[in-house]
């Protein structure tokens, strides 16, 4: 694999790099505890999708 010839500038080697920046993950509000949760999962908080409760957070006392 060939070798580079001549060093890049600090600019160059910083244009390179301005896509990699890491985004913040997208968060909506549950409808029923307006909690914030990812899009299309089901909510941590409560247990409930798409207005149905999947997961029984409740305690098992």
């Amino acid at each position: 694999m060939p070798t580079p010839k001549k060093r890049h500038s600090r600019t160059r080697r910083n244009n390179r790099r301005s896509h990699d920046a890491l985004s913040t993950p997208a968060a909506s509000l549950c409808p029923q505890c307006s909690e914030p949760k990812r899009p299309h999962t089901v909510c941590p908080s409560c247990g409930t999708y798409k207005g149905r409760e999947v997961i029984n957070t409740g305690d098992m006392d």
